[in-house]
């Protein structure tokens, strides 16, 4: 074979890893995820899921064109014109989920055991909340378009908290409480 064809297959090759990586690296994961929005017709918090795999696709050759396959206010209003998207393409990092939680958790401990958390309390496990009625409460199980409202009255709380605040909420009459040591 020659050196020139050998050049030629591997710019070829080049490219498609180019385009590979530029679809798969900078499209797919990007457009990932639920993100929080307001929608411009009634100026609620809505969670919507942008098309990754179509932004993808046409991004991989310049600008992607996004498009929702979720939204909070679907079916009833699936029809609509998906302005909210303009929100998303101004800061498509500002406005996902996990990073509402991730700044929420920023510098914070525990509000049961003091403990500073870290990012790995809340990627691990996912995150927790205390409630002001003192109950604890994963992420996981609070809408997405709720979340602003409880990240106002929740506080933080780490995984081992959660989980022993919600034994001792259930099975209350297997919790033995023990007065903690007085501290010199």
């Amino acid at each position: 074979m020659s050196t020139g064809i050998i050049l030629g297959i591997a710019a070829a090759f080049l490219v498609v890893a180019f385009l590979i990586w530029r679809t798969l690296g900078v499209g797919y994961f990007r457009a990932r995820g639920k993100r929080l929005v307001t929608c411009p017709e009634n100026e609620q918090t809505v969670a919507v899921e942008v098309d990754a795999r179509h932004a993808a696709l046409t991004g991989a050759t310049g600008r992607p064109h996004l498009r929702l396959t979720e939204c909070t206010r679907w079916p009833e209003k699936q029809g609509c014109g998906q302005q909210c998207l303009r929100q998303i393409e101004n800061s498509p990092d500002g406005c996902l989920v996990r990073n509402f939680v991730a700044e929420f958790y920023a510098g914070k401990a525990c509000v049961l055991c003091g403990r500073d958390l870290t990012e790995k309390d809340w990627l691990e496990h996912g995150p927790a909340f205390r409630a002001p009625d003192r109950v604890t409460v994963e992420a996981r199980f609070v809408a997405a378009e709720n979340l602003p409202e409880i990240l106002k009255t929740h506080s933080p709380v780490c995984w081992d908290c959660h989980i022993a605040e919600t034994f001792r909420a259930k099975r209350p009459d297997l919790v033995v409480e023990r007065p903690r040591p007085v501290s010199n």
